[in-house]
């Protein structure tokens, strides 16, 4: 899934883009309103972020530019600008959500998930749910249930187990899993990997110490055997 991300401060931009390029989104970025249509109409991402008060031409008027060119597209502004009035204005342009500055990583986190959702439940090839031991994967609404619990994934843990249930029985190396969930222009160090999935694993297993679902194949990678 695709994100644009339009905001002028360039530290902010960075560190939104590798937020959610960690989340395993596929991240575009601009630095002022004007640019975010260029890269809107370039890239077509699946949603957009935006800041208000950009250079060139306000966040509020590249969603105008956004929305008439495709009325249906999830936007969420993410700006200073946070008082009543702002808000209104930005509901009236259709936004789907308004995050207001400064906002922590869990938030623009969960608030971009919850849009994701929204994206994925339109994409009929990823709605397939599946299981995977006691475990039920939903990949339309980003999440997995175990009974009554329901548990969040990001979009690379999708993809992650995904695989691993595709190759139900066959250990995955590495290189395999990086380049189906990282992309293979992506040059992670030695332990991007093995710390994601041992963080997967505290939400997923009932006991990471003894994983069911994602087990080690030592010297090789990861493995899902169904029963």
């Amino acid at each position: 899934m695709k994100i644009l991300i339009a905001e002028d401060d360039r530290l902010t931009r960075e560190g939104l883009v590798e937020v959610l390029r960690d989340e395993g989104y596929d991240v575009v970025s601009a630095p002022d309103g004007g640019a975010a249509v260029r890269e809107f109409r370039s890239s077509r991402p699946d949603f957009v972020c935006l800041d208000i008060m950009m250079p060139d031409q306000s966040g509020y008027e590249a969603c105008r530019q956004i929305r008439a060119e495709v009325p249906d597209i999830p936007i969420i502004f993410i700006s200073a600008k946070s008082e009543e009035i702002d808000r209104l204005v930005g509901f009236e342009l259709g936004a789907d959500d308004f995050i207001a500055k400064p906002f922590g990583v869990r938030e623009v986190v969960a608030r971009v998930r919850a849009v994701a959702r929204r994206c994925y439940s339109r994409k009929a090839p990823l709605a397939c749910e599946f299981q995977m031991d006691d475990l039920h994967i939903i990949p339309a609404e980003l999440r997995a249930r175990r009974g009554e619990t329901i548990i969040e994934l990001s979009p690379r843990d999708i993809t992650i187990l995904q695989l691993l249930h595709a190759n139900s029985g066959r250990a995955l190396d590495r290189n395999t899993i990086f380049n189906h969930a990282w992309g293979e222009d992506y040059f992670p160090n030695s332990r991007t990997l093995d710390q994601h999935i041992s963080q997967l694993r505290k939400r997923i297993e009932l006991d990471p110490r003894r994983p069911r679902i994602i087990q080690t194949v030592h010297g090789v990678g990861y493995r899902f055997d169904a029963e």
